[in-house]
């Protein structure tokens, strides 16, 4: 009985609870009818976030109080039952960051367990469970109250050894009793060597069986470190899992970031960049206050007004409880925003999702926008060029059913007409080639592109710039030990990444293993850019699950000429132990490399953190940054592709971009930046516009400049591009004291 019971309690951190509810935006939809779109979406959101205690299980505590009337209710000598439940009720406290309340409970169910016969088995599960709180606990302690630049950064060394080490030692206590009864439990020997990590004695002082040697964790070629600044910025929003953007919302030429919180109560942030090297929250003066909650961001520019839009995401994850409205936010060419999305018709029905993409799949000149839902049909939303959305997935053939984690267009047989690949957690995964008549057939069978079976991030890019595009798409394993057992080259079963390459003619072949990507990564929020401007595009992946035990580092990976990729994570300080969501590479501070963007947070309220912006150090290589301007084609021109030709030592070359906003999950600008490696000439630069079938070409471009180019005009305009160095000189945040909160979103 006990056993079970105490299985069911850890395994509510899987993030799969869920209770029926109604559509919450029903409720008084009659009454609001006649208000204006964005009121109306305040009060939805409103609503939700008020019914945070009730119904959400990962945020709010009215379970609680059920489990506290059983316990009280069970007799004096019914020491398993009060055990059991005792020990759930520790177990949701720590989720609920009530963290040392929490431990005491599970110690005091430990004492109650030990008057009852209950197998070894139940005591391997609580000291693990009960080593997993001290852990959190001591992260707590240090990485969010004695927050460095090091902190949480995997390998644990330097400014991020724990200044206090009583629970990481607390913690080695208890994964060390797993290990007397269980020596192959590989996640507590994993979270045992990082716990030595966290008080400066590893490896010398982890017991020989269980070291995971340091040369498992070295990164595969050389690399400089990356630096956060995002505390010195103010730009460490401290929240739970979410988007992130970089993108340029007030037309001035600087890149702008906006971030959310999947939290009902998360406020949706937007932070204006001064082209001074500071940013300051310019939230409220977006009219973004009480646009709450967003998994996930995209941006785009929906009404060809020249200027980006944003679309929010919500539902993850929730089933039933998540059928909450997505946000469209209409941009007025200042960086102020309007919610549109029940004027828009995106609001008709609404299921839980975190996943869209935008593309002219029409090629009628505006942008459609497809969003993949989780076990209910997915949805494509034709663009009617009036401000307003037809849902036309069914008629299309693409309203796929699965559990769909991520969508990315993508034209992989250059007929001119974008296809969309689909990432399923539940099954195979789809590839809907675009017929161009309206109608879509799902492809992925005969061109062997299915896997992997529960995947989740993904994205199309030409990662060999042979001028095909190809197709990352990333498993998702909620486990510690595939991934312990992965540094360790212990065989395991754990799905891999895949590969696929283009051949240029509609077909792929798998490749991930060739090109050493044959890997446990376990990511959610991720993207691609050129970080060393070599022309290659590399690729961050964050990771994790919502389990307080998943402590695994975010990964970065180097591209080497086409041909393979290096993990440079330890060497480059990409490692993050804080579970990674959206991603944006972009140049913020206009010194020509790319920085990278990291939104941070886990699941639970208890799992919060603050995000992370990692500063390219540089790498001495050429530039050039490609702003397309659409007229016959959308504005923004997501699907567009360029080609730059360059020689280098004497050797031709071509690099090829699609317009986009990478990967699945995050947001890198539309502005292309284009790494062109040791020359500063630019033989020629063409734009392919798929709308109309038409090349610009343009010759003889000087490298390390800014330019736009318009459709259909014969010259590029260059535009200022002047370095403006990351400085904490007037960034201002509402309130940076946020590093004294073990949670966020005002719930505990």
């Amino acid at each position: 009985m006990v056993a079970t019971v105490l299985i069911i309690a850890l395994s509510a951190s899987t993030g799969c609870h869920s209770q029926p509810s109604d559509d919450p935006q029903a409720t008084d939809r009659g009454q609001l009818a006649s208000h204006d779109s964005h009121d109306r979406m305040l009060h939805t959101l409103a609503k939700i976030k008020a019914e945070i205690p009730e119904q959400n299980f990962f945020l709010g505590s009215a379970d609680l109080i059920e489990l506290q009337q059983q316990l009280d209710t069970q007799p004096e000598h019914a020491f398993e039952m009060r055990g059991a439940l005792l020990f759930e009720i520790g177990s949701r406290n720590v989720f609920l960051g009530r963290t040392a309340q929490g431990i005491e409970q599970q110690k005091a169910a430990f004492n109650l367990l030990r008057q009852a016969e209950v197998p070894q088995s139940v005591f391997d599960k609580l000291f693990f469970s009960i080593g997993v709180s001290h852990l959190r606990k001591a992260e707590n302690d240090n990485c969010i109250d004695n927050h460095t630049a090091d902190s949480c950064i995997f390998p644990i060394r330097d400014d991020g050894v724990h200044v206090h080490q009583e629970e990481a030692l607390r913690a080695i206590a208890y994964f060390s009793r797993v290990l007397e009864t269980r020596p192959d439990h590989l996640p507590s020997r994993w979270l045992l060597n990082l716990s030595y990590m966290a008080i400066g004695r590893y490896p010398d002082a982890v017991p020989e069986p269980f070291l995971i040697p340091p040369e498992a964790f070295e990164s595969e070629q050389t690399f400089p470190r990356f630096v956060d600044r995002a505390p010195d910025l103010g730009l460490d929003t401290f929240s739970l899992a979410g988007g992130a953007i970089a993108d340029d919302f007030d037309g001035d030429g600087f890149l702008d970031l906006v971030v959310s919180s999947w939290s009902p109560a998360g406020q949706l942030r937007f932070y204006r960049n001064h082209g001074d090297g500071t940013y300051s929250d310019e939230t409220e003066a977006a009219g973004l206050l009480g646009i709450y909650g967003g998994l996930n961001l995209l941006q785009a520019d929906f009404d060809n007004d020249g200027d980006l839009d944003l679309f929010v995401l919500r539902g993850g994850w929730l089933g039933d409880t998540g059928r909450h409205p997505n946000s469209l936010l209409r941009n007025d060419g200042n960086g102020h925003f309007r919610d549109v999305t029940y004027d828009a018709g995106l609001a008709e029905e609404n299921y839980p999702t975190q996943t869209a993409s935008w593309a002219d799949y029409d090629n009628d000149g505006d942008l459609d926008l497809y969003v993949g839902n989780e076990a209910f049909p997915n949805q494509l939303f034709q663009n009617q060029s009036d401000g307003t959305f037809v849902e036309i997935g069914k008629e299309a053939g693409i309203a796929d059913p699965g559990f769909t984690k991520g969508v990315v267009w993508g034209d992989y047989d250059d007929d001119r007409f974008p296809d969309v690949y689909v990432s399923n957690m539940d099954g195979p995964n789809r590839l809907f080639r675009n017929l161009g008549n309206g109608s879509f057939i799902d492809v992925a069978p005969e061109l062997g592109v299915t896997g992997p079976n529960v995947s989740f991030p993904l994205w199309f890019w030409d990662y060999n710039n042979d001028g095909a595009l190809d197709i990352f798409v990333a498993s998702f394993s909620q486990s510690v030990d595939p991934i312990a057992a992965d540094f360790l080259k212990i065989p395991h079963r754990t799905e891999m990444d895949c590969l696929y390459q283009g051949d240029g003619r509609g077909e792929f072949d798998e490749v991930a293993a060739e090109r050493n990507l044959q890997r446990v990564t376990q990511p959610m929020g991720s993207n691609f850019g050129d970080l060393d401007n070599d022309g290659y595009l590399d690729f961050y992946l964050g990771t994790g699950f919502p389990n307080f035990e998943a402590l695994v580092p975010n990964q970065m990976f180097r591209n080497v000429d086409g041909k393979s990729f290096s993990n440079v994570t330890t060497a480059g300080g990409f490692g993050h132990l804080q579970k990674g969501h959206g991603v944006a590479l972009a140049d913020l501070d206009h010194d020509g490399d790319q920085d990278v963007l990291h939104e941070l947070g886990g699941w639970f309220a208890g799992d919060a953190y603050g995000n992370a912006l990692f500063e390219n150090p540089g790498f001495g290589n050429h530039w050039i940054v490609v702003k397309l301007v659409g007229t016959k084609s959308n504005a923004a021109a997501i699907g567009a592709r360029i080609r730059v030709d360059t020689t280098e030592s004497s050797t031709p070359r071509s690099i090829y971009r699609w317009v986009n906003s990478g990967g699945s999950f995050g947001g890198n600008p539309l502005r292309q930046h284009i790494g062109l490696g040791k020359t500063n000439r630019i033989a020629r630069l063409e734009v392919f516009w798929p709308t109309t079938g038409k090349t610009q070409v343009f010759e003889d471009l000087q490298a390390n400049q800014f330019i736009r180019i318009t459709e259909g005009q014969s010259d590029y305009q260059t535009l200022p591009y002047k370095p403006a160095p990351f400085s904490a000189a007037a960034t201002a945040t509402p309130d940076h004291s946020h590093h004294h909160h073990h949670t966020t979103d005002g719930q505990h």
